[in-house]
């Protein structure tokens, strides 16, 4: 077909592809956000014999870094030798 082909059929005109339209944003919706915090641990219940650095030794492989899951939870232990059965301790992941 040549270029001036389409005037000898009369009416005929060529077909122009469409103009594809940038697609309008879509509106977020507001998703709540978890804490930083609250996704950067995990919690743990104290059971018999347990002590800081055997909870630390299981849960970071090093039983010296008992003082990670001390300072996370200074509001229940006041003194890191002293820990009781049934707490729920906040382990900050490593």
């Amino acid at each position: 077909m040549g270029l001036f082909d389409f005037l000898k059929k009369g009416e005929e005109k060529p077909v122009q592809k469409p103009v594809a339209q940038p697609a309008a944003p879509k509106p977020v919706a507001a998703q709540p956000v978890a804490a930083p915090q609250a996704a950067a641990q995990d919690t743990y219940t104290v059971k018999s014999g347990d002590s800081l650095s055997k909870i630390a030794k299981n849960f970071y492989g090093d039983a010296s870094q008992w003082h990670k899951i001390h300072q996370a939870n200074l509001d229940k232990i006041k003194d890191p030798n002293l820990i009781e059965v049934g707490w729920q301790l906040k382990i900050p992941k490593a």
